[in-house]
């Protein structure tokens, strides 16, 4: 057998012949895939015949419907909620957010704004008085932000999280303490007097100087108030909360500060304070009881000895807590700051929005840039301003990428002879592939499928990549069309060998990314049902009016116009007369016997010398051998295929023979023909191809190893932003957060206490729990009401022992006695409500530790009531809350005596949802801290162990709280 001529060798128009059916299509057993492929065929042949005859209506028609969807891009919603992208639809996660949000509202509690500091040079140690010096400049530039928003003036003493004021019977008082009252900032400057600084309150009182908290000392203010008013209750808050001399009593870090306080105990001896030291076991706001900020939550990279004395730390954090929309709103509700400007719940979340932006814009502009320390702010609504800046559509970007196109393809489809030249129709085809880009987009959005970061900034050029290779394949099919097919079907041509291509392409495109959409992710499911109505509207686009635009073209070429410029004639065109056998008779050629085609070129060209037409009649006839079989040949066929066009190439006959200029013998395609194929033809190429790949495929499979599940914030948040600085920082060095329990159902907290107790002392031994002080065990809110009855029991049995409290009055007793004795009557029976007879019989506490479940909800709104601080450090959400009640132990009337408490109101003994405080979690090192919807982090199996063991028959469901863990998949 005769090896086939080099590839050097072969004629530029070689066409190699036609290959002997196989047996299995001379069997007729491929008939019926055959048969269908040519009734497919024969569909596109009609098609692209019809939009011939009618190429200007259909190209009208087609932008005019496109234009349409278009507009549907005004209507378009982006969504940058990460909850809303990530959390998985219908799963038990979306549902336990919706409860929640449902019952205690979007943000319950409070709103996270932070600070991490950390050295320029990695490993340097923060506890340095520099260092805090650094950290304090930070943070007290970002406490005096002010904004003006309604004609107001607010600063973070307006907008911050109190931990409830108390009420005082002395109005003058209570109006000091609320100007007075310091915001929660979780801060290591708290360790020492210079935390005061972060405090923004002051109160007047004649002859006095202004009062804060730099110069307040709560004992000795009581002192000198106490002969002009009563504050024996004021006192008795205060020794509860162990506030003592607030931060007076703290070491100053600058003792020779002018303003540092007498009282300091470094004041007098002039001496640094250790700050390891003090700042080992963490520190404690302006109550001890209430207010004590574990070291992990201050310092990240801590190292400590065999002992377990800190030693070093590489990042300091501060936290400011601010209210929650909705809670800033009822505060100011009705004040007369606000009586005049329409308060509302939209105007809370404005004024919040405003100051956290200005938070950390100075925040971040506070120390110098050859600062040794660097400072990262943080805020929820700077990440939210972020990720919408990004999710927009960067029009720069989407612009340059389709001009980079629209070059591409008006130089890959442009040829030195005008009249023979593609590029008006490469420009075409980009622009009608970008239309229908924004068509499919409009209708997306007229569907309502939200927008995302992936619609905005990949799919444009995804889908943009995918219509232009059908716009070549066609138009180059276009200009391969076999001798001899007459003008009226060149388009039906075109798409009967190429359509099936693109028709499959693009079918198996949109299948599979409506497959994709199968993923309940709502991010991943918006895209692959965005990319799959993007790639239809392309294979439309493709498919019914990018034929018309080649039959436009086709109009003028045969008319010899310019190509662009298609209102002047060609001054210098190649003309090719071509006189075929099928041309003069309608004799068809029997199949199987083999003729002699004669084809005549007559090529006109002008002489540049004398300006004279030459006409040049070069004879020409070839064999052409009989077919094989007609279906068959017809239908293997080359169909279109990218790699085609490599195989344009221009041969004499389709040369001007006006083209004098060197460089119009080099093009694309004769540089793959001539000098790239030959080159992977041979064997060290094609060793070296195969090596190649065989190292990029190990390397691949390594790298897929290497992949951990979950989605980091930092994989969202866009690179190169102080966002994720301040991520990657918190990573690193504060990977911690809270978690909450929230009951559904209906859940019977009397009559479930040991259960309660159970679970959170299971929850409280997870390994990736942080370990609470040796002296003090992890609580939740359900401890810190416990513990505040045994503390009103234990006052009442004193006054009942010394006789101040007696069976018929209790105006002489302790406010903590009095409290305990119209607890102690209560029966829960409305028509008996009061039993004077149990003051001595029960207790408010038995012995097991549990409360009587006919006093649970009664003195569930005692407490609410009474000890704000106490309520506030349980951080503990109810609802619906319990009822308001005022106590005053002088008034023993009837109605004063019957409490009424949340069982009233709900079916009996139930009390639903409500949050428990647990500890804060660990996680491990190796796993993401903002982990998206996975179940690979630390405790799960644990939780959902919880889950499973925790409370028979009621529903519970237990998250994360507190920013930026909103896409933490730790749940049980």
């Amino acid at each position: 057998m005769a090896r086939p001529p080099p590839l050097q060798e072969l004629p530029p128009g070689y066409t190699p012949p036609a290959r002997v059916a196989s047996p299995q299509i001379l069997a007729g057993s491929l008939k019926s895939p055959l048969w269908l492929r040519a009734y497919f065929q024969g569909l596109l042949f009609s098609l692209g015949c019809g939009i011939q005859r009618h190429c200007g209506k259909v190209l009208f028609l087609g932008l005019l419907a496109f234009g349409a969807l278009a507009l549907g891009l005004r209507v378009a919603i982006i969504e940058t909620d990460l909850e809303q992208l990530w959390v998985e639809v219908g799963s038990r996660v979306s549902q336990e957010l919706h409860y929640t949000k449902e019952k205690l509202g979007e943000e319950a509690a409070y709103t996270s704004q932070m600070l991490i500091q950390t050295p320029r040079q990695e490993g340097e140690n923060v506890l340095t008085p520099e260092a805090l010096d650094l950290h304090l400049q930070a943070a007290l530039t970002a406490s005096k932000v002010q904004v003006s928003l309604y004609g107001k003036s607010w600063d973070l003493n307006k907008i911050c999280y109190k931990s409830g004021i108390p009420l005082i019977e002395n109005g003058m008082i209570e109006r000091m303490i609320e100007k007075l009252f310091p915001c929660v900032i979780l801060t290591p400057l708290d360790c020492f007097w210079e935390g005061a600084k972060l405090q923004g309150g002051s109160a007047y009182l004649p002859g006095r100087p202004d009062i804060q908290w730099t110069n307040l000392d709560p004992e000795q203010l009581l002192e000198e108030l106490g002969p002009f008013a009563s504050l024996e209750g004021f006192r008795e808050l205060l020794d509860k909360a162990q506030v003592g001399q607030a931060y007076v009593g703290r070491p100053c870090l600058h003792p020779d500060d002018l303003h540092c306080p007498p009282s300091a105990p470094n004041h007098h001896s002039k001496q640094a304070p250790k700050v390891a030291q003090e700042l080992s076991g963490g520190c404690h706001g302006f109550s001890h009881k209430f207010m004590h900020w574990q070291e992990e939550l201050l310092l990240g990279g801590i190292a400590k000895d065999p002992q377990g004395q800190l030693l070093r730390a590489e990042a300091l954090q501060s936290t400011f807590l601010l209210m929650s929309p909705r809670q800033l709103y009822e505060h100011f509700r009705g004040d007369y700051q606000t009586h005049d400007i329409g308060w509302s719940e939209e105007q809370a979340g404005t004024v919040l929005q405003a100051w956290q932006r200005r938070f950390v814009q100075l925040a971040q502009e506070a120390l110098p840039q050859n600062s040794s320390q660097q400072i990262h702010a943080f805020s929820s609504t700077t990440l939210d301003d972020i990720l919408h800046a990004f999710s927009e559509v960067s029009a720069a970007r989407v612009v340059g990428g389709y001009l980079l196109m629209l070059a591409y393809a008006c130089v890959t489809m442009l040829r030195w002879d005008c009249a023979q030249s593609q590029g008006a129709v490469g420009l075409a085809g980009v622009l009608l592939v970008a239309l229908a880009v924004a068509s499919g987009l409009g209708l997306c959005a007229l569907l309502g499928i939200t927008f995302n970061a992936a619609t905005t900034q990949v799919l444009p050029f995804l889908a943009l990549g995918i219509g232009v290779d059908d716009i070549f394949l066609l138009a180059h099919a276009f200009t391969e069309a076999p001798p001899g097919t007459p003008l009226q079907e060149r388009t039906g041509e075109c798409l009967q060998r190429t359509g099936t291509s693109v028709a499959l392409t693009s079918i198996s495109h949109m299948v599979a990314f409506f497959m994709a959409a199968l993923v309940p992710i709502p991010a991943l499911r918006a895209f692959s049902l965005q990319v799959a109505i993007v790639v239809g509207c392309n294979f439309a686009a493709v498919m019914l009016v990018f034929p018309a635009v080649l039959s436009l073209d086709l109009h003028r070429r045969h008319c010899q116009r310019l190509d662009v410029l298609c209102c002047f004639s060609s001054p210098c065109s190649a003309r090719v007369i071509q006189i075929l056998p099928q041309e003069l008779g309608d004799r068809t050629v029997p199949v199987g016997i083999a003729h002699l085609t004669a084809t005549v070129q007559a090529f006109t060209h002008c002489e540049a010398s004398s300006q004279h037409v030459v006409t040049i009649l070069p004879p020409r006839a070839h064999l052409v051998p009989p077919p094989s079989d007609p279906l068959g040949s017809e239908l293997f066929s080359p169909g279109g295929s990218t790699r085609d066009l490599l195989g344009q190439e221009e041969g004499p006959r389709q040369k001007a023979a006006c083209s004098s200029l060197p460089c119009a013998r080099w093009n694309l395609a004769h540089f793959a023909r001539y000098r790239f194929a030959p080159l992977l033809l041979q064997s060290h190429s094609k060793a070296m191809v195969l090596a190649l790949f065989g190292g990029l495929l190990g390397l691949s499979l390594y790298g897929a190893t290497l992949v951990q599940d979950g989605l980091a914030l930092t994989d969202v948040v866009p690179r190169g932003t102080k966002e994720h600085a301040f991520l990657s920082a918190q990573l690193r060095y504060f990977s911690l957060y809270e978690v909450a329990l929230v009951t559904q159902g209906g859940f019977d907290y009397a009559h479930s206490q040991r259960a309660l107790f159970d679970l959170h002392q299971r929850f409280s031994s997870l390994k990736a729990v942080l370990p609470p002080p040796a002296a003090r065990a992890p609580r939740t809110w359900l401890h810190y009401y416990r513990n505040w009855l045994q503390g009103i029991q234990a006052a009442f049995d004193q006054d009942w022992a010394s006789g101040r409290i007696s069976r018929h009055s209790c105006r002489n007793g302790s406010e903590d006695g009095a409290l305990a004795y119209k607890l102690l009557i209560q029966t829960g029976d409305a028509r008996e409500p009061l039993d004077f007879s149990q003051l001595t019989t029960r207790k408010l506490v038995d012995k097991d530790g549990l409360i009587p479940p006919e006093l649970f909800y009664v003195g569930l709104t005692m407490w609410v009531s009474s000890d704000p601080l106490g309520l506030a450090a349980s951080q503990a959400n109810f609802y619906p809350p319990p009822p308001e009640w005022l106590h005053d132990k002088y008034d023993t009337t009837g109605e004063n005596l019957r409490i009424s408490g949340p069982a009233a109101l709900l079916p009996a003994g139930c009390l639903h949802p409500a949050g428990m405080h647990l500890p804060r979690l660990r996680p491990a090192a190796a796993q993401p801290l903002d982990g998206g919807p996975h179940s690979t982090g630390p405790g799960d199996d644990d939780c959902g162990a919880l889950w499973h063991h925790g409370f028979p028959g009621h529903q519970t469901e237990c998250h994360p709280r507190g920013d930026p863990c909103g896409l933490c998949r730790h749940w049980c």
